[in-house]
């Protein structure tokens, strides 16, 4: 996704406005679809609602990736370590 010229920030905002969007089909579906009830407009509503955490996790692997880069995944866990014991020494 990164080769792609997908930032962390723009599945943030993707995450953000699945929400927003979720929110918005609820409303519509519950004012132009007066006949099918509550439940439709629930069930449209939850159902775009369940794109925002795929969005999230989405960001924080890229923001993950943009941080550390492409290295093996043990590297990068030694690193933070690292850079953790730097930031709160233990006296």
């Amino acid at each position: 996704m990164r080769r792609a010229g997908i930032t962390s920030d723009t599945m943030y905002i993707a995450g953000i406005a699945s929400i927003l969007a979720s929110f918005a089909s609820w409303a519509m579906s519950l004012k132009a679809e007066e006949h099918a009830g509550l439940d439709r407009a629930d069930r449209w509503g939850i159902f775009i609602g369940e794109w925002a955490p795929t969005f999230f996790a989405l960001g924080v692997a890229l923001r993950m990736e943009e941080e550390y880069g492409e290295e093996r995944p043990h590297e990068g866990a030694e690193r933070m370590k690292q850079r953790a014991r730097e930031a709160m020494p233990v006296s």
